[in-house]
């Protein structure tokens, strides 16, 4: 079977709404709201997709164990890996975190993403 979604399309109320927290990630000026909604997973969960929101905030990522694909559909975001430059991330981006990215992002204009995890 073809699994298809149009992230752009799926509705704000059919997506799960939490703060952001370990192990995720660890907010660095306060509570950040996220909101988020897996679209697809394998059996052993080693492929994660879905669609992704954050409100404006600071959090530090490491992706020790997992990496992600992410494309930025609205919004913006910079994220800047330690010891590198940031980079702004607009509607339109995609981005990739291999395993072993550490960094900060920084929402300065609610995103909304369509995401790929992979282990």
């Amino acid at each position: 079977m073809t699994h298809t979604v149009r992230p752009q399309e799926v509705d704000r109320s059919a997506l799960e709404e939490k703060p952001l927290a370990p192990p995720s990630a660890t907010p660095l000026d306060g509570e950040v709201l996220v909101r988020g909604r897996v679209e697809f997973a394998n059996d052993d969960r080693t492929i994660i997709s879905g669609v992704w929101e954050s409100d404006i905030g600071s959090s530090r990522w490491e992706f020790t164990t997992r990496g992600e694909i992410v494309h930025i559909l609205s919004g913006t975001m910079v994220v800047q890996r330690d010891g590198e430059e940031a980079v702004e991330l607009t509607g339109g981006t995609a981005a990739f975190f291999p395993i072993g990215w550490a960094g900060v992002w920084t929402v300065v204009e609610p995103v909304r993403k369509f995401y790929v995890v992979y282990r």
